[in-house]
């Protein structure tokens, strides 16, 4: 099979680095939100079941059939908006897994028309640049603001890394990452305690449709995940020179969700930080072969899902530090690239600044992410300097 031929460490490792980094940023708000509807511990372990075989079965399988780096992650801005609304509206269960099934429905919907992907063709290629090094910039000054808690370790991990990068630079990322963990458990900073050893029952919850809940649930989770995920995935594709069928994908991730809804998945979407790590030159040095990154990526996700609280447990046992640093070094080449494009054409320059700073200052407006609106400012600011110039000619 030519997948085991492709795959290499690098790029095994990239798509670990993704699920650690994806997982331990933002699972404790999936947590929040499952129990902003007064969720049992096994409908908690459904819900990571779900969401672990969507993201991995999502991103894998597509992975393998276009030989391309498919990623594809929970929406953790939506996993804040319900965790917030939830408690708000006194949601039950039944409500939330209704209004998750509407939000899939038009994500499907959006998929199935292809209107996302035309608006995303109009974005030039500095701003989607811009917006990918804004929304990356951020783990990578976390990389580094590490060291205020934990300096040994970042000092440890960055010479690794610098030292890697000179000798094996194919391995600079795996070796980083043993180098820390090593460390981390040598310390004794390792929450071994975190683990139980348990797999995954999904709990079926049949819907209930109400239209407060999908005022206020299923409505402002598809905006975000449209605007704060779906977008900026969009961009990391693009950036990094992926021409990918983006409509049909959405619909497979509206319909992934509709049918995993009732077990808690609540919205799947294209990943914009874990997908940079396995589309980026760190995955593999041969852009064609790091789709084998993608494939590792969901193959552990899935894993996760079947086997969730003890994965859940292993990946919650890394050190904060650890997670930011790992996540940053492995995305410094990424990060390098977008802000290249990004400045390359003079003409476009002051716009994608625009967009990168915006993105980067990571302002919530309305519930949407900076992602959101540093395209926004960034096509404005572009317009009116087109216009400009335009009406002087």
């Amino acid at each position: 099979m030519n997948f085991f031929k492709d795959l290499s460490l690098s790029s095994f490792t990239a798509g670990f680095v993704a699920v650690l980094v994806g997982f331990t940023s933002s699972v404790a708000i999936v947590f929040q939100a499952a129990q902003a509807f007064q969720a049992t511990p096994a409908q908690i372990t459904s819900w990571m079941w779900a969401l672990g075989l969507g993201m991995g079965l999502c991103s894998a399988i597509p992975s393998l059939i276009l030989k391309k780096p498919v990623m594809v992650a929970w929406s953790t801005p939506g996993a804040a908006v319900l965790a917030t609304a939830g408690l708000a509206g006194g949601f039950s269960m039944a409500e939330a897994v209704g209004a998750f099934i509407a939000c899939a429905a038009l994500i499907t919907l959006a998929g199935a028309t292809g209107w996302f992907e035309r608006v995303m063709n109009h974005i030039p290629m500095a701003l989607a640049s811009a917006l990918l090094a804004g929304v990356l910039a951020r783990f990578g000054l976390q990389a580094f603001s590490a060291a205020q808690t934990a300096l040994p370790l970042v000092l440890l991990m960055l010479a690794s890394y610098v030292i890697a990068r000179r000798l094996l630079p194919r391995y600079a990322v795996p070796v980083t990452l043993v180098a820390g963990v090593t460390f981390a458990a040598f310390k004794g900073q390792m929450a071994w305690s975190a683990v139980s050893f348990e797999l995954a029952v999904p709990v079926f919850t049949a819907p209930q449709f109400s239209v407060s809940a999908l005022v206020s649930l299923a409505l402002p989770l598809f905006v975000v995940t449209m605007a704060s995920q779906n977008l900026p995935g969009v961009a990391v594709m693009r950036a990094t020179g992926y021409d990918m069928p983006v409509s049909r994908l959405i619909t497979m991730t509206g319909l992934a969700t509709l049918v995993l809804a009732p077990f808690g998945a609540f919205a799947l979407n294209f990943s914009a930080i874990t997908a940079a790590i396995c589309m980026g030159p760190e995955a593999h040095e041969d852009p064609k072969k790091r789709y084998t990154a993608a494939v590792s990526c969901g193959a552990i996700y899935t894993v996760l899902g079947l086997f969730g609280a003890v994965v859940t447990g292993l990946l919650t046992a890394f050190p904060k530090e650890l997670v930011a640093v790992i996540a940053g070094l492995a995305l410094l080449g990424s990060i390098g690239n977008g802000l290249a494009v990004a400045v390359k054409d003079e003409s476009h320059r002051e716009a994608a600044l625009i967009t990168f700073l915006v993105t980067l200052s990571g302002v919530v407006v309305a519930g949407i992410g900076s992602a959101f609106w540093g395209v926004v400012a960034g096509s404005l600011a572009l317009l009116v300097q087109q216009y400009g110039s335009r009406t002087s000619d």
